[in-house]
């Protein structure tokens, strides 16, 4: 008895405390990290271990953005790489998805359709920007349609592997159930494919922003991209520094939105 007692028994922490423990330590790992290379940054541009005129410095970036957005244009030019990016991803992605899942009606019309599609998104669809700027203007218009072909063939290539993926023994049950197409369309072909739709999300949304950040180097009125070509050309080192910066929260925080997205749409299930 007193043996037994020397030998507790070991302690199980439960698997959603040790889930959340995991994703707080993580999360405090990560604000530790960025804040430690902001400091790092900031110091070593004060020392002179770095060249403060092209490296810049955390603070000067942050008085440079603060004067841009309070007496320039950099909250327009915001909304207007945003809105372009983000217009362009919804296209694509449903487009393309939709696409995707079409070639499950007809196994010629896949067949026939799919070396093309793999050759188009073998076109560096970047080199086309300058004929799609031509051809749709220096507006908004032009950005939204090379974020679209940034990410259409993404999605819709995603959409036909999950298509690839339907279990053939699945639809000959349902059919033999007295089910019709549009039923096993809905029921199998969709909820199969989801998961491989989803996770071209996270790529999509970076093909889209460079996307729109290549129509704005070649010609725009506003938009991140136009006021880092602005800064190069009158060698404001700080200002480009701060649309660099700009366009990294922005990358990121869309990235975290198609986190929320996947996590919405993937419910009960698991990605590929």
């Amino acid at each position: 008895m007193a043996q037994l007692n020397q030998n507790p028994l070991p302690y199980i922490e439960d698997e959603e405390a040790a889930a959340k423990r995991r994703s707080r330590i993580t999360l405090y790992g990560q604000w530790t990290l960025g804040i430690l290379l902001i400091l790092l940054w900031e110091l070593f541009a004060r020392w002179k271990i770095i060249d403060s005129y092209y490296w810049s410095s955390p603070s000067t970036i942050w008085k440079t953005a603060y004067t841009a957005f309070t007496e320039g244009t950099l909250l327009e030019d915001l909304l207007y790489t945003s809105g372009s990016t983000v217009l362009g991803f919804i296209l694509g992605t449903f487009i393309g998805a939709l696409l995707g899942l079409s070639f499950w009606w007809s196994y010629y019309y896949s067949r026939i359709s799919e070396p093309y599609l793999i050759a188009f998104n073998a076109i560096p669809k970047l080199a086309l920007a300058p004929v799609l700027v031509i051809l749709f203007g220096i507006g908004f218009s032009s950005k939204v349609v090379l974020a679209f072909m940034m990410t259409v063939i993404v999605t819709a290539l995603a959409a036909y592997s999950g298509v690839k993926a339907v279990d053939k023994d699945l639809e000959k049950l349902m059919y033999s159930l007295g089910a019709k197409r549009w039923h096993v369309f809905t029921k199998v072909v969709i909820p199969t494919s989801m998961p491989w739709i989803v996770s071209s999300l996270k790529i999509n949304i970076a093909l889209a922003l460079a996307g729109t950040i290549v129509g704005e180097f070649i010609s725009s009125r506003q938009g991140i991209g136009r006021m880092i070509l602005y800064a190069g050309q009158i060698m404001n080192i700080n200002l480009v520094w701060v649309g660099v910066v700009v366009l990294s929260l922005l990358s990121i925080l869309m990235y975290f939105a198609t986190v929320w997205i996947e996590k919405l749409l993937l419910k009960g299930r698991s990605a590929p």
